[in-house]
């Protein structure tokens, strides 16, 4: 399918639509919808947790092909912060992230902020930025999740 049939068919209408994708698509691997989300931009940004700072479509690409090869990702947003315009959304969230551990599955949290804009496309990701959550955050927001707008 082509590159630009197989946006089309994979993403919604709305930062929201691509946002539930974007999660969807690392929960179950699968890098083509994943990629879907992505604006089709040499600019657009991503920071994995302790990495470095990847630019445009490749090196974004190749990281999760990375990432995807140890397993799936399975991240659930949270405590979700909005601003958006005509053009633009700006969503802070909190990720939680089961972790299987030797003392069983856990919950670990990533602090993450991701960026829409309206392209000709639709809405697309342009930037996805996450780091840990910090220690004393992590019990707070595993006691109560919460979806705020």
């Amino acid at each position: 399918m082509p590159k630009a049939k197989l946006r089309a068919a994979t993403v919604g209408g709305s930062a929201d639509d691509i946002e539930a994708t974007f999660y969807e698509a690392m929960q179950t691997g699968d890098l083509e919808k994943l990629m879907g989300c992505w604006a089709d931009e040499d600019d657009i940004v991503c920071v994995h947790p302790g990495g470095p700072r990847l630019v445009g479509n490749a090196a974004i690409r190749a990281a999760f092909e990375v990432l995807f090869e140890n397993g799936t990702v399975n991240a659930k947003p949270e405590q979700v912060c909005k601003v958006e315009s005509l053009t633009s959304a700006m969503h802070n969230v909190v990720e939680r992230i089961a972790v299987l551990t030797n003392e069983g599955a856990q919950h670990a949290l990533v602090l993450a902020t991701n960026v829409y804009q309206r392209t000709p496309q639709g809405w697309r990701l342009v930037a996805h930025h996450a780091s840990p959550g910090a220690a004393d955050h992590q019990a707070e927001a595993l006691d109560e999740p919460q979806v705020l707008h």
